[in-house]
């Protein structure tokens, strides 16, 4: 049974239809094979005009990923493989780790200050070590 959709997480899902996957030659140095075979994979996610989320989208807009172009299209290239379906395969791989990352929310930071024995800690080992360089001096 075909895949009809890319999983991103359980509630979000990606229809194919989406996504433009086209074959390719691979570059770089090859054999006998090289010039008649299409195996590189370049997959085309339109951001905008997808049926992602509207925070997936935000916050893809907002990755600063050379993926990414400035009209919001995903570009992805896979050639690692002499297969093309195993290159389409690690395309849409790519695809999902990177919507994925843009899906994570990240807890906010909340700033702390020292207690107050950690300043007396400090305090305390900075005039230990001022009486250690008062002692290097000349003795009188």
């Amino acid at each position: 049974m075909p895949q009809t959709d890319l999983k991103i997480s359980n509630k979000t899902a990606i229809p194919l239809n989406e996504i433009e996957i086209r074959a390719v030659r691979s570059q770089g140095a090859g054999g006998q094979h090289v010039n008649k075979t299409s195996s590189a994979v370049h997959l085309r996610f339109d951001i905008a005009s997808s049926s992602l989320p509207e925070i997936y989208k935000q916050r893809l807009f907002r990755l600063r990923d050379q993926r990414i172009t400035a009209e919001g299209m995903v570009v992805i290239k896979a050639q690692s493989h002499r297969s093309q379906q195993k290159n389409r395969q690690e395309a849409l791989s790519r695809l999902r780790e990177l919507i994925q990352k843009a899906g994570e929310s990240h807890k906010k930071r909340v700033p702390t200050r020292p207690g107050r024995g950690a300043k007396e800690k400090r305090l305390e080992q900075k005039k230990q070590r001022g009486r250690i360089k008062g002692l290097r001096g000349k003795i009188r």
